[in-house]
């Protein structure tokens, strides 16, 4: 009986734990095809575009992990809808590997326009780039 208790207080305290999760809207991931591996410790910078005043907003920065990836921009809890623009600096990922390379940093503006979730991945190399809207 003690041990199907503690099952069961076991499973409500993890769904609850679950429960009480945040939500988020969008993350980004950078992929280093010249390595094959990724990019991890690069800053990325989050801003807003305010329509009316034609500025942009800082929102937030973080740093990639150690798969390259940020997953926790932009809760959920509120509405996300508008222009922004993730800024990833790249010459200092590339200056800890003393690797030249031709962009100090890369800025991709993009527009949110409903509650869905939003993925930003970049595949880098010294010399070039890519992007477009993931899952």
């Amino acid at each position: 009986m003690k041990k199907l208790f503690f099952a069961l207080l076991l499973s409500a305290a993890s769904t609850l734990a679950f429960a009480q999760q945040k939500e988020f809207q969008l993350s980004s991931h950078i992929l280093d095809v010249s390595k094959g591996t990724p990019a991890t410790g690069v800053s990325i910078k989050l801003e807003k575009y305010n329509e009316q005043t034609k500025t942009w907003i800082f929102t937030d920065q973080k740093n990639t992990d150690i798969n390259g990836r940020i997953t926790d921009f932009l809760t959920t809890e509120k509405s996300n809808i508008g222009i922004y623009k993730l800024t990833y600096y790249t010459g200092e990922y590339f200056k800890k590997t003393n690797t030249d390379s031709f962009y100090p940093f890369i800025e991709v503006v993009f527009q949110i326009k409903d509650r869905n979730h939003y993925h930003v991945p970049i595949k880098l190399s010294a010399y070039g780039y890519s992007t477009y809207r993931g899952n």
